[in-house]
């Protein structure tokens, strides 16, 4: 009788599964004014982009010969490569032909420092007042991080010689953890500031960034944008939501996409759920404790985090170190004109690794 009742209950949660799942087809949530999408091949696509950022061989990563640079990101076109070195930021831009679009990533937090950022995130919770935004706050280090560095005018000129190259096609912004709030400004930045119609935003892990008045203006403004979590991650559920502070509290955008497991013993399946318009759909990741740091560090089944166990250290060899732009604070820009083929640094000059560490 008891193993009736438990074959039963397998089936049953069988079928539920294959009810659920997206089998990376594109799956459609109607809105009644805007019409929001996602799709699990592109989300396996831009999943390695905000990976690879991580790396940090220069030289591997700007001629994409690196070992994150294989699978479904092959045949990518680095357009520029930007350190920040003085805060410990890196993002890329660069064309891809499958999403035929022009792809911004910004890396993440290092694991290195991972937990004492956590622990900021509970604690240290500054506003600023968004530009031209009425009662919009957003959180003054996010904020910070992609407008106030070397990153936001590399990217933004770097976009400029894209477009020019390859004409007016999409625009993707990417990023995991705090890669993903710099995603999040920079395509808010793309349409408001520099009037861009095409412009696609898909993070992973983000944070939240700002508040209620600052989700619902964002909303509007860069409606296609997917933020996808990752069960128990706990990133994504800081800074801290209080319900009672309606003006004052954090509050995500939308549209959530939450990866989960179901199943019993060893029938577990993986489901992705297309949450709710509010940004704060209290069944997706609001349902769970969010507790993992592990959780944080894979989406998809890609590592998110850094090669380098040391906090922002980079590697380039001697002829990269000799070409590239650095500013008098010893920021690096890696760049190339999109019309001329890529040189394979990796095999010039004396091969000899020079790495910077930055602490």
């Amino acid at each position: 009788m008891y193993m009736g009742k438990t074959r039963w209950l397998i089936i049953l949660v069988t079928c539920l599964c294959l009810l659920s799942f997206s089998d990376g087809r594109e799956l459609k949530v109607r809105h009644k004014k805007q019409h929001y999408q996602y799709n699990h091949t592109v989300a396996t696509i831009l999943v390695e982009y905000a990976s690879a950022v991580y790396l940090s061989d220069l030289t591997e990563l700007f001629t994409w010969t690196c070992s994150r640079c294989n699978g479904l990101t092959k045949g990518f076109e680095m357009i520029e490569l930007v350190v920040d070195v003085e805060h410990c930021l890196q993002a890329f831009v660069g064309v891809a032909d499958d999403p035929h679009a022009i792809i911004i990533a910004f890396r993440g937090t290092n694991e290195h420092s991972l937990q004492n950022w956590i622990e900021d995130l509970y604690w240290k919770q500054h506003d600023i007042n968004y530009p031209g935004m009425d009662d919009a706050m957003v959180h003054r280090g996010f904020y910070t991080a992609y407008h106030n560095t070397t990153i936001r005018p590399a990217i933004l000129d770097a976009v400029e010689r894209a477009k020019k190259f390859y004409g007016d096609i999409e625009i993707i912004a990417t990023g995991h953890s705090m890669g993903g709030a710099m995603a999040s400004f920079c395509g808010l930045d793309l349409t408001v500031n520099q009037n861009e119609k095409n412009v696609q935003v898909m993070t992973f892990g983000q944070p939240r960034i700002g508040n209620a008045a600052f989700a619902s203006l964002y909303t509007k403004l860069v409606p296609n944008t997917i933020r996808v979590t990752n069960d128990h991650d706990i990133v994504p559920h800081l800074p801290p939501y209080y319900y009672y502070l309606p003006q004052k509290t954090y509050r995500h955008f939308p549209r959530e996409v939450w990866l989960y497991n179901i199943g019993l013993g060893s029938l577990v399946y993986s489901v992705e759920k297309i949450c709710d318009e509010s940004g704060e759909d209290p069944n997706c990741s609001r349902s769970v404790t969010g507790n993992s740091i592990a959780d944080h560090l894979v989406y998809y089944g890609v590592d998110m985090g850094s090669d380098e166990p040391s906090s922002c250290r980079i590697v380039m060899d001697s002829y990269v170190q000799n070409t590239n732009i650095k500013d008098s604070r010893g920021n690096l820009i890696l760049s190339r004109d999109p019309a001329t083929p890529l040189i394979k640094l990796s095999g010039e000059g004396d091969n000899q690794e020079n790495p910077i560490n930055v602490d």
